[in-house]
């Protein structure tokens, strides 16, 4: 095997070693974020402080590994796909604080250490993930993400849906009321799509974007992020049963006591693999027009269903 270094060109070095190419991925994002948010001295510093707090806590990065393998496709310079991938990044940990507050899901550990509420206050976590939010269109929108002011708008476009009540939040709405609205099968997928997959398809689609991909590109890599994000998230409920909180970092057992509806309620424990790999298995196969080029891509989507954190 290749020896891997900070100056490796991971498409080229790392293919088909994805756990490599993840670190390498993750220590690059983690660069970037650190430079994207500097801290402040000033008396708004805290916010600062708490904002890094949650962007550079670790982390698998999967959701900017994913617009950087996709962006690999394209022979999309690094400078260009890290800013698309932190702004991805900076996104998915706004959404995790928020997620972790009283309001939602109180919970206090988060990647094995205090959640930012804890850590720091409720306020100072509100505006954190709101100034992550802000600063991840800030990222999208500057020249140095890509020169062409329309490839720069068709970002900011994909991360809004991704992220806005049509995506995300509308994810998170649903499974806030989830209890009262007694989810068929169906109902449980589109929240699942929405809480967890539009920003696992938002992240791939993203790469293409700034690689000027046709739309018949962008749209099969979205295909490829929705079905691996259902099965990611399968993988989680799973977690949420068999893990313990050492494996993931934070707290097991929740979706039970709260009586949560799940897959792996409905589908019993082997089920939910079963579903979550068939599904895995979708995302590949939405990989096809891409040949050999995307076999990071096509392990990361078995790393999904496999994963213990």
């Amino acid at each position: 095997m290749n020896k891997v270094t900070s100056n490796a060109a991971p498409a080229e070095i790392l293919a088909g070693d994805f756990k490599a190419a993840l670190k390498l991925t993750a220590e690059a994002v983690n660069a970037e974020l650190d430079r994207l948010l500097p801290s402040v001295s000033e008396p708004e510093g805290y916010v600062v402080e708490a904002m890094r707090y949650a962007a550079l806590d670790g982390g698998k990065r999967l959701r900017p590994f994913l617009a950087c393998a996709a962006a690999d496709l394209f022979d999309v310079p690094r400078t260009q796909s890290l800013r698309v991938a932190a702004a991805v990044e900076m996104v998915h940990c706004y959404s995790l604080i928020h997620d972790d507050l009283p309001a939602m899901d109180d919970d206090d550990l988060r990647r094995g250490r205090p959640t930012v509420h804890r850590q720091f206050d409720e306020a100072t976590a509100i505006l954190a993930g709101d100034a992550l939010l802000t600063e991840a269109f800030g990222v999208l929108a500057d020249p140095a993400t890509h020169a062409d002011g329309n490839v720069r708008i068709a970002l900011v476009q994909e991360l809004a849906q991704a992220s806005g009540a049509a995506g995300m939040v509308g994810g998170q709405m649903i499974d806030l009321r989830a209890a009262d609205l007694d989810l068929d099968d169906a109902g449980l997928r589109r929240l699942q799509n929405l809480k967890t997959g539009c920003i696992i398809a938002c992240a791939c689609r993203s790469g293409a974007v700034v690689g000027q991909a046709s739309s018949e590109r962008v749209e099969a890599l979205g295909a490829y992020g929705i079905a691996m994000g259902l099965a990611f998230q399968i993988a989680d409920d799973v977690l949420d049963v068999e893990g313990s909180a050492a494996e993931t970092g934070k707290a097991t057992g929740k979706d039970e006591a709260a009586g949560k509806a799940t897959f792996v309620s409905r589908l019993g424990l082997e089920g939910a693999k079963n579903y979550a790999r068939s599904l895995a298995d979708d995302a590949v196969a939405h990989l096809a027009p891409f040949g050999a080029k995307a076999s990071l891509l096509k392990e990361a989507a078995l790393f999904a269903v496999t994963r213990r954190n």
